[in-house]
């Protein structure tokens, strides 16, 4: 039976193991070099070869980007770097250099090779060359809305992703030049300053226009609303940006994306009720305003979605809890945020975990008897009403 592959973004190894616990199908990764997240904590080939192996080892996949635009001194290092990712047995590479491509099958490389979003590839042609050229799969422009993907997908019968959800971009498929001028920090190169999200005024000369604040970036995408139509039109990989955020961010939205596809795949249909329910999840961990933004046909009718600058970063999650329960149901928890003896809380965890309650008791690791907890990462002895088990997820109700 057809089922989309849920891809999932990861900063780092904890958060990879995140990911496919809460049902990710594969995550997409970026090394040391190569890679368009330099600022993410980003993988040593120790930690690509780990988490290949936890992968593996959970049915799942591990793609890494090698995905700047290449200058010439960057072809020094990469074919041993690519030699090297296939020793490890990674399922494929992310890359945006036809160059980079022509490399690994000159190399006989045996993972697959993916054109990245930055290809900016929005028509049937674009997706035939890349085929003729050897790749196994194109990664579609943001740009793009549902009729189109469903359109190139019946035309063209190859292997597409398409995003589902995270961070847009305010130029064309994230070809974007902004930080370089206005930072000297090269996005092409992982260095994104993320100057469209920068706060604005608008001046002439020196004459203040309009004293609104405003920002250059666009609504971030979820496309709820539109999972269904993508699976109708079996659409190859379901993505999910955002290898810059956190574990917490990561387990909620591929959990709540898990279920969409799962529930869909039985039961060929959504309720109003389902879909309001899972918007209200994903919305547990946004902080930014969320659109379906290019997915939307009528996208240009109903005007232009930026950003106001004016972001509200949830403080509801408060705990990650770092073991099993023990038979009087306490977990050690690492704190995140502020939270006291008796607060309402809820807890996700893998395989669909969901349950309420109360918090209990808490102890410090001295042994003694606390009320409060409010020191940042502090680790404490927490008692639950119910049974966790390790890499769950505790959040205010």
């Amino acid at each position: 039976m057809y089922k989309p592959e849920l891809l999932a973004p990861a900063g780092d190894l904890q958060r990879l193991k995140i990911a496919i616990l809460y049902g990710a199908d594969a995550v997409f990764i970026g090394g040391k070099i190569f890679s368009l997240r330099a600022k993410a904590n980003n993988f040593t080939i120790e930690d690509i070869k780990e988490g290949v192996l936890f992968a593996h080892q959970h049915h799942a996949k591990v793609y890494v980007t090698v995905n700047i635009i290449p200058e010439e001194e960057d072809f020094t290092a990469l074919n041993d770097y690519l030699l090297a990712l296939d020793e490890i047995h990674v399922d494929a590479i992310i890359i945006s250099s036809i160059t980079v491509l022509l490399i690994a099958k000159n190399l006989h490389c045996h993972f697959e090779i993916h054109m990245s979003t930055q290809l900016s590839i929005t028509n049937q042609k674009a997706i035939q060359f890349y085929k003729n050229l050897g790749a196994d799969r194109v990664v579609l422009a943001r740009e793009l809305n549902i009729n189109q993907i469903r359109e190139m997908k019946n035309a063209t019968h190859f292997p597409i992703e398409v995003f589902i959800h995270g961070g847009m971009c305010s130029s064309y498929s994230g070809r974007c030049n902004l930080s370089n001028f206005m930072s000297n920090r090269d996005a092409n190169k992982g260095g994104c300053a993320h100057s469209c999200r920068w706060i604005y005024h608008l001046y002439d000369q020196h004459q203040l226009l309009d004293s609104n604040e405003f920002t250059l970036a666009s609504y971030d995408l979820m496309a709820v609303d539109y999972i269904t139509q993508l699976m109708d039109a079996k659409v190859d990989s379901f993505k999910i940006e955002g290898r810059m955020k956190s574990a917490y961010y990561i387990a909620n939205v591929v959990r709540i994306y898990r279920q969409i596809i799962d529930n869909y795949s039985m039961h060929q249909s959504m309720t109003q009720k389902q879909r309001r329910h899972f918007k209200k999840e994903i919305l547990k961990t946004e902080n930014r305003s969320l659109s379906a933004v290019f997915l939307n046909k009528n996208l240009l009718h109903e005007g232009i979605l930026l950003q106001n600058g004016k972001e509200q970063p949830s403080q509801s999650f408060i705990g990650f809890v770092l073991t099993d329960s023990d038979s009087k149901n306490y977990v050690l928890v690492q704190q995140r945020n502020y939270f006291e003896v008796n607060a309402n809380i809820e807890i996700i965890g893998p395989h669909n975990f969901q349950k309420s309650g109360k918090i209990l008791k808490i102890f410090d690791m001295d042994g003694q008897v606390i009320s409060v907890a409010n020191h940042a990462t502090q680790l404490l002895k927490v008692k639950l009403p119910f049974k966790v088990v390790e890499n769950s997820f505790i959040r205010l109700k």
